[in-house]
């Protein structure tokens, strides 16, 4: 029983744990659990160090690659394709691949095309693309607004008047910036500028000419950005008109409506309207018939008209033309 004139603490009068007194635990009892030794000790204590690998022998282990991919399977090399592409962050061609598997181009080329047709438009979730040149997977257009959401971006999109200069460019490059304005009738300089931050247009050289403006032509990234193959992958002049039902479609919502001619096929088709229309005809048809009789009859007065004010003289008697004696 602890009495008011006793401090904080146990009933043997030692500090309580935690009240900032002196430790409870003698130096010996400290000692028999840490063990001999002082603690300058672990300065003097070797550092564990981590020792890097060396730097590979990249022809060495591209020879290995040559050997072992002799022996692989076609459903092997369509996995290992697979694979380099999916992690790719751009699009990759045959000698890439090449050079990351060691597989004969022909066998890689065979497993691009199985790809292909297991990772296709409307069937894959993920599609692979023959794009700049070089093949890549992309996620499927039918899934881009589910993709962008997740993502939280904003569709990439072109103003009206970066998508004109940006197809004169792709279809007369190179070409200068008076080139493009002498097509487009306005200023580009705002433009151009704007598709070179964005990288799809680039800076090819200086033409030959007084001033040596700039020539202009498109960069890989467009056709990453467009998804093409290369530049003849660009649709030609007649594929413009030939749209297809689903552009027409767009089109026809974007134009305005015509009047529409409500009722034409109906009265074509009435009896009715038919026998109007017979009727119709052959009055016009009286009618003509009556003007030409008019015009015949007026010809006819004209001609009588014409011979009472100028009367033929009657012929001489004889026939001589001398004057009777």
């Amino acid at each position: 029983m602890t009495t008011g004139n006793e401090g904080p603490g146990d009933a043997g009068g030692k500090p309580a744990r935690g009240s900032g007194g002196p430790s409870p635990f003698t130096e010996e009892e400290i000692a028999a659990v840490t063990g001999p030794g002082d603690v300058d000790d672990l300065e003097d204590a070797d550092v564990a160090t981590i020792e890097a690998d060396e730097a590979p022998d990249l022809q060495s282990s591209f020879e290995k690659l040559l050997v072992k991919s002799r022996n692989l399977s076609t459903e092997r090399i369509r996995t290992i394709v697979e694979s380099v592409l999916f992690v790719a962050d751009k699009p990759l061609d045959l000698n890439q691949l090449y050079e990351a598997t060691g597989i004969d181009r022909e066998k890689i080329q065979e497993a691009l095309n199985q790809i292909s047709g297991i990772h296709r438009d409307g069937i894959s979730g993920v599609v692979l693309y023959e794009v700049a040149g070089g093949w890549q997977f992309r996620t499927d257009p039918h899934s881009a607004e589910y993709v962008r959401r997740y993502l939280r971006v904003k569709p990439q999109r072109l103003t009206r008047a970066a998508v004109e200069t940006l197809a004169i460019i792709a279809y007369r490059q190179p070409v200068t910036r008076p080139e493009v304005e002498d097509i487009r009738g306005v200023d580009c300089g705002a433009v151009i500028k704007a598709l070179l931050d964005r990288k799809l247009i680039k800076i090819l050289g200086k033409k030959e000419e007084v001033g040596r403006p700039m020539l202009y032509g498109t960069t890989r990234e467009f056709l990453e950005f467009f998804a093409l193959k290369d530049l003849s992958a660009l649709p030609t002049l007649r594929e413009f008109h030939e749209l297809t039902q689903e552009h027409q479609e767009i089109v026809e919502k974007e134009r305005p409506a015509a009047p529409p001619a409500s009722g034409t096929v109906e009265a074509l088709a009435d009896p009715e309207f038919q026998k109007r229309m017979e009727k119709s005809v052959a009055a016009s048809e009286a009618a003509l018939e009556e003007l030409e009789e008019a015009m015949n009859a007026a010809e006819k007065t004209q001609q009588a008209a014409t011979s009472l004010l100028n009367p033929t003289p009657p012929p001489t008697e004889g026939g001589s033309g001398s004057e009777p004696g």
